[in-house]
C-alpha cells in the first residue's frame, strides 16, 4: 500500500454511553428523501423495512466534497454502525446527513489540493459581494467558472494513475448550472454509497414537512430555550468546559429564508424578527409558511441534531472535536422538546502520509512529529549538522558565560549604583541578541547551500499541515483519489473498522 493513516488522538473520547434503544426504522414518508448510491441500495431498503437503529454524521456542502474530514465522518459512521450490528446482533445502518441548507458560501466556496511538486494550490468559485443575500447551497448554483477549476484541477495531477476515472467523477456533478448543494449531494452518495452508507437530503420538501413540528415547537418555547441554554451555558463555564457560543440574546434556533436568504429569526416582543433584513413575523405568520412553504424554515447547528434525532432511530452521532465541544450545549433542548437525546461519538481522525513524506523522513532519520513541530525543528537540525562541531559549542560557552560571568558584573554594579547595574544588564543583552544573529547567519548560509533539502522538508511539511493547519481541514478527498484510486478509502475504511471495535470492546458497550 503506497500510502499510510496516522491516528490523531482527539481531545473527546471515542465513544458515548451506546445502547440499542428504541424500535429503530425510518418513516415510509422520508423515503424520497433517503439516497443511496450504488452499494447502499440494501441499507436503504432496510431502512424503510426492517427497523434497524442508525448512527448518523453529516456536513456541510463542499466543493469537490470538501475536506477530508467530511469523508472520515461518513467512514466513521459506517465503521461504528458495522461494529454496533455484530455487537448487537441488531441491524444498523450509517446515515449521512447532506446538510445543503447551509448557507456559508465562504466556506463552501474553495478547495484545495497538492499539484506534483508537492505545492499546495487553492481554487474556489466567484467571489460574492459581502452585502450578497444568504443563498443556502441547495439554491446556489454553480458558475461557469467551475469548468475552468476542474481543468486546473486535472492539469495539477499527473496522468495516468487514477487521474481519469477521478476526473469523469467530479465532472459528472460538479458543472455549471447545478446547485452547489445537488453537486455535493450526487457526489457524496456515489462516494460513500461502495461502503453502505446512505444520504439523507434535510432539504426534500418531504424531510422538510417532517420536522416541521420540532421547528415549530422550537419557536412556540423560544424564551424558555434561550433562558435554559444561557443557564447551561454558564454551568458548562463553571466546570471548566465554556462554549464558543453566544447564548441570552434572544435568538432562537430557526432560520427563516428571508430578503437577505437564510436568516436567524430573533424574539422581537410577542412576534420574531430576521437579524439581518429586520423583517417581522408573528408565530402565525410562521405556522403559515411551515404549512405553505416549509424548506424556508431549517434549524441552527444546535437544533439540528435535535431535529434528526427526531426524525431517524439514532443511537449515535458522529462529530469532531468543534462539534462535540458545543453539543453538551443542546441538552435542555432535548429536554425541552421531550426528544431523547442520541449519544455523541468522535469521529476518526487521521494524517494521511505519501511515499513522498516517508522518504523525506527517512532520509533525514526523522518522525511526524518532528517534522511538524513548530520552529522548523527538522531543518534546524539538519542545518545545525553541517555546522563544525566547535561552533555549537563555543555558542554554548558564551551563553554560559553570559549568564554566569556577566551576571558578577551586573550584581557588582547594582552594589555600586542600580543604573549601572541596569546598563551592564543592557549589555548583556544586546551580545546575546548579537550571538543569536550570528547564529542565524551560518545556519541561513548553510540552508542556502542545502536548499533542495529544505525544500524537500518543507514539501513533505505542506503535505501533512497544509498552510500550517491540520491536512483533514484543509486537502479534499479528490486530489487523495486522483493518485490512488477507491483503495485509498478502502483501506482506510478497514483501519477505521479496527479503531472502533477496540474503543468499544475496551468500553464494554452492553449487548
Amino acid at each position: 500500500m503506497p500510502f499510510r493513516f496516522i491516528e490523531t488522538p482527539l481531545p473527546h473520547g471515542p465513544t458515548g454511553a451506546l445502547l440499542p434503544s428504541g424500535k429503530g426504522g425510518v418513516s415510509p414518508d422520508l423515503a424520497s428523501a433517503l439516497l443511496a448510491g450504488p452499494g447502499a441500495e440494501a441499507n436503504r431498503a432496510r431502512l424503510l423495512r426492517q427497523h434497524p437503529l442508525v448512527v448518523t454524521t453529516g456536513q456541510q456542502p463542499g466543493l469537490f466534497t470538501g475536506p477530508l474530514y467530511g469523508v472520515y465522518k461518513a467512514l466513521s459512521a459506517a465503521a461504528l454502525a458495522a461494529e454496533l450490528e455484530d455487537q448487537w446482533d441488531r441491524p444498523v445502518v450509517p446515515i449521512f446527513w447532506l446538510a445543503g441548507d447551509d448557507h456559508d458560501y465562504a466556506e463552501a466556496r474553495g478547495t484545495a489540493w497538492l499539484n506534483p511538486e508537492g505545492h499546495l494550490i487553492s481554487g474556489g468559485l466567484a467571489d460574492r459581494p459581502a452585502d450578497a443575500p444568504a443563498v443556502p447551497m441547495y439554491r446556489l448554483p454553480l458558475g461557469p467558472e467551475i469548468t475552468q477549476l476542474l481543468a486546473t484541477f486535472e492539469r495539477d495531477h499527473p496522468i495516468g494513475g487514477f487521474r481519469q476515472h477521478t476526473m469523469e467523477w467530479l465532472r459528472r456533478h460538479y458543472r455549471a448550472g447545478a446547485t452547489v448543494g445537488a453537486a455535493y449531494a450526487g457526489a457524496m452518495r456515489e462516494l460513500l454509497g461502495p461502503f453502505g452508507i446512505v444520504c439523507f437530503d434535510p432539504t426534500h420538501p418531504d424531510a422538510r414537512h417532517a420536522m416541521v413540528p420540532t421547528l415549530l415547537e422550537a419557536l412556540r418555547g423560544a424564551d424558555a430555550l434561550d433562558a435554559a441554554i444561557a443557564d447551561r451555558s454558564a454551568e458548562l463555564a463553571g466546570d471548566g468546559r465554556p462554549v464558543n457560543m453566544v447564548t441570552g440574546d434572544g435568538s432562537t434556533l430557526v432560520l427563516l429564508e428571508a430578503k437577505n436568504g437564510r436568516d436567524r429569526l430573533i424574539r422581537d416582543g410577542n412576534g420574531f424578527r430576521t437579524r439581518r433584513s429586520g423583517e417581522r413575523f408573528s408565530l402565525a405568520d410562521l405556522e403559515a409558511i411551515a404549512v405553505s412553504d416549509p424548506q424556508r424554515l431549517s434549524p441552527n447547528v444546535l437544533l439540528r441534531p435535535v431535529v434528526e434525532r427526531a426524525l431517524l432511530p439514532t443511537v449515535a452521532y458522529l462529530a469532531g472535536p468543534g462539534e462535540l465541544g458545543y453539543l453538551p450545549l443542546a441538552a435542555p433542548v432535548y429536554r425541552q422538546l421531550g426528544i431523547e437525546p442520541q449519544s455523541p461519538v468522535a469521529r476518526w481522525s487521521a494524517c494521511l502520509i505519501e511515499p513522498r513524506v516517508d522518504r523525506v523522513l527517512g532520509k533525514f532519520k526523522s518522525t511526524l512529529e518532528e517534522l511538524a513541530a513548530p520552529g522548523r525543528a527538522l531543518e534546524r537540525r539538519v542545518v545545525r549538522a553541517q555546522l563544525p562541531p566547535a561552533v555549537p559549542a563555543a555558542a554554548a560557552r558564551l551563553r554560559e558565560a553570559f549568564a554566569g560571568d556577566f551576571g558578577l558584573l551586573v550584581d557588582a554594579g547594582g552594589a555600586i549604583d542600580p543604573t549601572i547595574a541596569r546598563s551592564i544588564d543592557a549589555a548583556r543583552q544586546r551580545a546575546l541578541a548579537a550571538l543569536e544573529r550570528a547564529e542565524q547567519k551560518l545556519e541561513g548560509a548553510l540552508r542556502r547551500r542545502k536548499s533542495i533539502e529544505m525544500a524537500q522538508i518543507e514539501r513533505a511539511r505542506t503535505a501533512i499541515q497544509p498552510g500550517g493547519k491540520p491536512q483533514e481541514r484543509v486537502l479534499g478527498v479528490a486530489t487523495f483519489l486522483a493518485r490512488h484510486g477507491p483503495g485509498l478509502l478502502d483501506a482506510a475504511a478497514r483501519q477505521i473498522r479496527d479503531w472502533y471495535h477496540q474503543a468499544l470492546v475496551a468500553a464494554k458497550v452492553p449487548s
